[in-house]
């Protein structure tokens, strides 16, 4: 067996899982503020950035090969409501970053989250009933919320919220105004994972949602087969892509969702997993080939594609050989 690893030509001649800057998804935070970058300080190199920052940032992922960014905003907290109304607002921050980015870079993909939690006082995806989060309502909401995404120019509506029949609903309200070429990638089995924290930071909803939690709809951990159910509801409901999150704590999911569906399927690096990997680079616990590592191992697992906050650090990387 090691006459095939000897030699570095011969490892890359047998190597049966490759990365590309083609298979990965950069999720990018943007905000208001004057700043032109903001570091997120529980994301070692994570900035948010300004609308113009984002647009040069975007040109620097397409030079490298990187095929769609995808746009989480930082809401002020005086916009915030409990109904989430600024996510259905045309010239909120993510409706002007869209324009701003496919005006300058317009062979970008770009995908967006349709959730309530970063426009809600309480955090949580969607508007609350009687202290519950209410599926249908919220539904209803998600599905405006689409549209205004899809109107200012997005490409890939990615609902996270995990209410049931969303994407079936959104679907229909996408084709029912002439966005029959909006795809939906399903956050189809989205955990209730601690590895969020970093994230909640950087959109400002872990103050808003306090010591409350996201079990009563996102995935319990335990649950695999549950996994299963998940995704092929949204794949019946009109999913053109499912994805995996968190990626690493899960790759047994993906593996099962690509071996039984053989949908494009992605995994999502979440914040957790990124900063503690950066965390332990930074103190020299670990080399940095670890970050590579990781981004294979999700690969491997059967994922398409990857979400993960080192896009532009690995694709430069990658070009550098």
């Amino acid at each position: 067996m090691r006459r095939n690893r000897r030699d570095d030509w011969a490892r890359r001649l047998v190597a049966e899982t490759t990365v590309s800057a083609a298979d990965f998804l950069w999720p990018v935070f943007v905000h208001d503020a004057a700043a032109a970058r903001t570091p997120i300080p529980s994301m070692l190199g994570v900035d948010r950035l300004s609308i113009p920052a984002l647009v040069e940032a975007a040109g620097e992922a397409q030079a490298l090969g990187i095929p769609v960014i995808a746009l989480f905003p930082a809401t002020p907290s005086d916009k915030k409501t409990a109904e989430g109304d600024e996510a259905l607002n045309p010239e909120n921050i993510v409706c002007r970053a869209i324009r701003a980015v496919k005006a300058a870079v317009p062979d970008i993909g770009i995908l967006c989250d349709v959730a309530l939690d970063p426009f809600t006082t309480h955090g949580h995806d969607g508007v609350l009933r009687d202290g519950k989060v209410h599926n249908d309502d919220t539904v209803a909401i998600l599905c405006r919320q689409a549209l205004v995404q899809a109107e200012a120019g997005c490409d890939i509506i990615a609902p996270s919220d995990m209410m049931d029949g969303r994407v079936g609903a959104i679907r229909d309200a996408l084709d029912a105004k002439g966005f029959e070429h909006v795809s939906i990638m399903a956050y189809a089995a989205k955990y209730a994972s601690g590895f969020y924290g970093p994230f909640r930071d950087a959109i400002g909803s872990k103050s808003s949602l306090g010591k409350a939690d996201k079990r009563s709809y996102q995935m319990d951990p335990a649950n695999s087969d549950e996994a299963l159910r998940e995704i092929a509801l949204d794949i019946a409901e009109g999913a053109d892509m499912v994805m995996v999150k968190p990626a690493l704590p899960y790759l047994d999911i993906v593996r099962r969702v690509k071996d039984r569906f053989g949908m494009p399927t992605f995994g999502y690096q979440v914040s957790g997993e990124y900063a503690m990997i950066k965390g332990a680079i930074e103190r020299g616990w670990l080399d940095p080939s670890v970050m590579m590592e990781s981004l294979m191992s999700i690969k491997r697992a059967g994922a398409d594609g990857i979400l993960t906050y080192a896009a532009v650090e690995m694709a430069k990387a990658l070009k550098a050989g």
